[in-house]
């Protein structure tokens, strides 16, 4: 059956005659496959999908005129399938639209006239092939550096010698120079960096009672063990 109220009768054992004409039609309806005889004049069509017609292999009877025919790209498929079928078509449709074209049969418009088409049609698919990929790439790199951040582990060793810190590389920057100590005796030439080595003996290590709680908050919040060797 018929999607809209066209008129259907039969026509002998084998024929059906479909009449959808002056129904202000913006698109073909869905016809019956069987459909010998078609009438889609006088309504609003601006075009015809790609393949409408090809399943009507019993059609010997079409009418297409009076509809506002837009004459781009997408008319192509029709123009085709009416060069084929000249013999069913009771009267040559016409362009419409645009205006270079307008009052000319489409069965007039020539191969140039589409050459753009195949042209752009081409390059859009290969554009739209090339972005889906970057996208997709770009997306599984961004999945794939979340993964890695999430299962990453930190571990810092720590040597048990360096569980107070000294700073020997300060010390090893102060100039040499030579202090002379008076005694009750004699005056004794000392280098100021073994004075210096005792002071720094003297001089308590860093307070490390706040390591645990720093390597705690290291571990729970970014996921980095320091294990102490």
């Amino acid at each position: 059956s018929v999607s809209i109220p066209c008129h259907c009768s039969t026509l002998g054992p084998a024929g059906l005659v479909v009449n959808c004409s002056s129904l202000n039609l913006v698109e073909v309806p869905n016809l019956p496959s069987d459909t010998t005889e078609l009438h889609l004049q006088n309504n609003r069509l601006t075009s015809v999908s790609p393949g409408l017609f090809d399943r009507f292999t019993g059609l010997n009877k079409v009418s297409l005129s009076k509809n506002p025919f837009h004459c781009d790209c997408q008319i192509h498929y029709l123009r085709n399938w009416l060069l084929k079928n000249r013999a069913i078509v009771l009267k040559e449709p016409l362009c419409v639209t645009p205006s270079s074209v307008a009052n000319k049969a489409i069965t007039e418009l020539s191969d140039d006239y589409f050459s753009h088409c195949a042209v752009a049609n081409c390059a859009n698919g290969i554009y739209n092939i090339i972005i889906g990929v970057a996208l997709c790439c770009l997306i599984i790199l961004l999945l794939w550096s979340l993964s890695l951040a999430r299962n990453s582990n930190f571990t810092l060793d720590i040597d048990e010698r360096h569980s107070g810190f000294e700073a020997d590389s300060l010390r090893s920057l102060k100039p040499k120079h030579r202090k002379r100590l008076h005694t009750g005796l004699s005056e004794v030439s000392v280098d100021s960096e073994s004075l210096g080595d005792t002071e720094d003996l003297e001089r308590p290590l860093l307070n490390m009672e706040l390591l645990p709680q720093v390597l705690d908050a290291l571990h729970k919040k970014h996921n980095i063990k320091i294990k102490a060797t």
